[in-house]
């Protein structure tokens, strides 16, 4: 798959993530889809969130592991494609670092 098709096709696959967690979630905690990465040609589908407060980071993440099969029938109705990639939900940690740095940084 080559990488503007693979792009634009994340890029529909967090939307429609961001629209299915803002519907579905108890509003409990801030869930942000922050990235998707598309991986196995296309087969699988890493989907990235951060969550605020931090201490509802388990929850959220216990949540929409449970929701995964409704989730991936949200992608498939919302985007037209042969083969819908099976979806997993993670922690993005990289976004959390950032968050940290840019709190240290206000301290100073």
């Amino acid at each position: 798959m080559d990488t503007g098709k693979q792009e634009k096709i994340e890029s529909q696959i967090a939307q429609i993530a961001a629209l299915f967690i803002e519907r579905e979630s108890n509003k409990t905690a801030l869930i942000t889809v922050t990235k998707v990465e598309l991986i196995d040609r296309g087969r699988s589908a890493n989907i990235y969130i951060s969550v605020l407060p931090e201490d509802g980071e388990e929850s959220a993440l216990n949540f929409l592991k449970r929701k995964r099969n409704d989730l991936r029938t949200a992608i498939k109705k919302g985007i037209n494609m042969q083969n819908i990639p099976f979806v997993d939900v993670q922690i993005d940690k990289g976004e959390k670092a950032r968050q940290t740095i840019d709190a240290l940084l206000k301290e100073e």
